[in-house]
């Protein structure tokens, strides 16, 4: 990496990023990262990443797991070479993270994203995942399920030791045998079962001598009797080792063949985890995907320097190469000068680098051809270079090349040598870098430097903020004001005796005095104007929690309101329903008086019914009018009240007119508009009339058919009845309604066959009680009733 781009700590961010690969090759390739100056590699490296930060934010990061380059190990398997079974299981795992990847993405196949063209290539190969899988317990190990001949020969091999055992265990608890032997165990060497024997009984144990202790005290004989069980196990050993070759060999062979794609797959795995950890990365800093622009400039909104802290940084706003070319920036030492440069130009190496910044929306970072730096002493004593010496060989080899597409950072320029000289050197090499048009950011404590800004077209001044006060620097910021040094206020606050202070201040130039306490005026200014702009964004922000506490509270009401029809509602219904349920019994009673007509008493029943059809309505009147009574002041009526008089309800607060005389409760009734309320008579107060002079024509009143025809009058259903029977029913009915002065009826009758419909209507068209009669609307039953009118 180039060491400018370590001075702005490009190489620290790299390493903040490979911390979010898991992949060892992978965080190594994120280390060799460097910066593009393609534009068009640029904008495809970050929309992959802006594509990886949207997927990791819907559907969470795919998991990666620790792979191990492959791409060698393919290659000698595709020439017949057998890999081993640590590389085997390397493969295995390559395939299992391809089936993960390929899985994972299948639910995010509904997004568009410029990372399909990766998922698309990756390749899987279940066959040879499954063999791997089920084959190869460890690096040192194979399965007993690799193959139905290997489970075979290893279950021959258990049975035949299992055996040796038993043979050998009778042998060591064989009393006699007890006293020749060093320990009652059976043991192994080189592959076959012996029992320790001590040295001066061995001609006793008739065997094979295949081993003796350190001290010789012991040997480890193989007895006769077991010789050629031993030796069976050796030769079915020998079997289990050829049939484990020839499964390593296949799988080699397998992995050979499809070693294309396993490298293909390899390099894809590693290109898709380097996106995500971008993503990942941007996702713990807080960032944006900047807009990428042709031409060489940038606009950083409320910019974090990602090594710092993000809850202790202070966001900065900065922009280059629109409205100016040239940013001088001054102010104390310590106040975050150079913090901001290397803010400005790191967020444009890592954009360059297809990633993120720690930025706010309607960021923009331009194109530049290069990005040349001088910050930091560079003293060498081998090199015979001071500081100033040091930083004018850096400033040389930008003078060399840089043009109108390269940015420049420049800290402290002409710093280390005498001011006055200093002063006009960083001038005139800030005028040649103008005169090439490149864009150019530099910090500076120079009064002829922050003059040339102030006079110069196309630069501009700009101060990290300091404040006098707590002589604290508040690391904001300002663009458009150049900053002050506060040396003497700073010395002062430590400790400094006032008159050095003093006298020092005199020794100061008239026209340095002049500008220092322009500057001055312009800061205080700039604090006026600033707290102008806080109480104006306070009182905007007062007015919008207003708007938004008003908004809350109308939608609150229009909610109760609703809530409050729905309640009126209800409860109508509700009365409808309880008035339909009486009208129903008065049928019903109708009905009965009706089959009794020929009775001797028939007349009496009669005027039982008449009592109690009153009572019912009376009931009902109550019913349909559930207002709850007012307190009812004292009132004296100036004349009796008589049928027809305009009398005010006081507890509905309605005018009505009288159509009932009071009854022996004291109960009238009164017309209000199209309801008749039952009511008592002190709840009246009589409306005295003025007649007019001028005769009226009477207002005719038109009628307006409801949309509720079927509600209004009352409802037959003859439904599952046959056609006699059911006219039968209708006749009745309409006896009844007449009687009751009903004029609308419903008949339900259903749809069925249509037979009952077509029998009920052409009974009605015979009937001279019938005026008209019509199929139900939609809402009443369409075809399934018949709504008739009776006259």
């Amino acid at each position: 990496m180039k060491k400018e781009y370590k001075k702005l700590e490009l190489d620290k961010v790299l390493v903040l990023l490979s911390e979010q690969a898991y992949c060892d090759v992978c965080k190594e390739e994120i280390l060799k990262i460097t910066p593009s100056f393609d534009i068009d590699m640029v904008k495809s490296e970050i929309a992959k990443t802006g594509d990886a930060f949207t997927l990791s934010s819907k559907f969470g990061t795919p998991r990666f797991f620790n792979i191990k380059d492959i791409c060698f190990s393919v290659k000698r398997a595709s020439q017949g070479s057998t890999l081993s079974l640590r590389e085997l299981l390397d493969i295995g795992l390559v395939l299992r993270e391809v089936s993960g990847l390929v899985s994972w993405y299948s639910q995010c196949s509904s997004i568009e994203s410029s990372l399909s063209e990766y998922f698309y290539m990756l390749q899987e190969n279940k066959h040879l995942e499954q063999t791997i899988s089920n084959s190869i317990v460890s690096e040192e190990e194979i399965s007993d399920s690799a193959s139905p001949e290997l489970s075979r020969i290893r279950r021959a091999i258990h049975k035949k030791s299992l055996n040796i055992r038993e043979q050998l265990d009778k042998l060591i608890k064989n009393k006699t045998n007890q006293k020749y032997l060093q320990e009652s165990l059976v043991t192994m060497r080189d592959g076959r079962f012996v029992v320790p024997v001590k040295t001066e009984y061995k001609s006793e144990i008739s065997g094979l001598v295949h081993d003796s202790s350190q001290t010789g005290a012991t040997l480890f004989i193989e007895p006769m009797s077991v010789v050629e069980a031993n030796n069976e196990i050796r030769v079915l050993q020998s079997r289990e080792q050829e049939e484990i070759e020839r499964i390593i060999k296949e799988m080699s062979e397998m992995a050979g063949n499809f070693s294309e794609a396993m490298i293909r797959n390899y390099n894809t795995i590693l290109r898709l985890e380097i996106y995500f950890a971008k993503a990942n990365l941007g996702a713990k800093m807080k960032a944006v995907i900047p807009e990428i622009s042709e031409k060489p400039c940038f606009t950083l909104n409320k910019a974090r320097h990602p090594l710092i802290d993000k809850d202790k940084v202070v966001p900065i706003t900065l922009e280059l190469g629109n409205s100016y070319s040239s940013l001088i920036v001054t102010g104390p030492n310590t106040g975050g000068k150079t913090v901001s440069l290397k803010t400005a130009g790191l967020l444009v190496l890592m954009a360059m680098c297809g990633m993120m910044i720690p930025a706010s929306d309607n960021s923009v970072i331009g194109m530049f051809d290069e990005v040349y730096v001088d910050i930091g002493d560079e003293q060498s004593i081998e090199q015979s270079l001071s500081t100033f010496s040091s930083h004018m060989t850096n400033i040389v080899k930008i003078l060399k090349t840089a043009d109108e597409s390269s940015l420049v950072l420049l800290d402290e320029l002409c710093s280390g040598t005498d001011p006055v000289e200093g002063s006009a050197l960083a001038v005139s090499i800030l005028k040649e870098l103008k005169s090439r048009e490149c864009k150019l950011l530099a910090t500076t404590h120079y009064q002829e430097v922050k003059m040339y800004a102030i006079e110069t077209e196309g630069v501009e001044n700009a101060s990290c903020e300091f404040d006098v006060k707590t002589l604290q620097p508040t690391y904001r910021f300002i663009v458009g004001m150049p900053g002050k040094s506060n040396a003497f206020a700073i010395s002062s606050k430590l400790g400094i005796d006032e008159y050095i202070i003093e006298e020092a201040k005199q020794l100061v130039s008239t026209e340095n005095k002049r500008f220092e306490e322009v500057v001055e005026a312009l800061e205080k200014s700039r604090q006026e104007l600033e707290k102008l702009k806080s109480a104006v964004k306070a009182e905007e922000r007062k007015s919008k929690e207003l708007t938004t506490q008003l908004e809350e509270q109308r939608e609150r009401l229009e909610r109760e309101k609703e809530k409050e029809l729905q309640a009126v509602r209800n409860k109508a219904m509700s009365i409808i329903e309880e008035v339909r349920f009486q009208g129903d019994l008065l049928l019903e009673d109708l009905e009965q008086i009706r089959k009794q007509k020929e009775s001797a008493d028939f007349s009496q029943k009669v005027k039982g019914a008449r009592s109690r059809i009153n009572s019912a309505m009376n009931s009902m009147y109550d019913t349909a009018n559930p207002i709850s009574e007012k307190k009812i002041e004292h009132y004296v009526l100036p004349r009796p009240l008589k049928v027809g008089d305009t009398v005010l309800v006081v507890d509905l607060n309605q005018e009505g007119t009288l159509t009932r005389l009071p009854d022996a409760k004291n109960i009238c009734f009164v017309q209000i508009g199209s309801m008749k309320s039952k009511t008592k008579m002190e709840n009246l107060r009589l409306i005295e009339k003025k007649e007019s002079k001028k005769q009226t024509t009477p207002k005719v009143t038109k009628k307006t058919e409801s949309n509720f025809t079927r509600k209004s009058g009352m409802e037959l259903d003859i439904r599952g009845m046959m056609g006699d029977e059911g006219v039968m029913e209708v006749d009745r009915f309409i006896d009844s309604c007449l009687m009751s002065g009903i004029s609308v009826i419903t008949i339900i009758h259903g749809k069925g066959t249509g037979a009952l419909r077509s029998a009920v209507q052409q009974f009605l068209r015979r009937n001279p009680h019938v005026k008209t009669f019509r199929d139900g609307t939609y809402g009443e039953g369409d075809m399934g009733v018949t709504v008739a009118e009776l006259g």
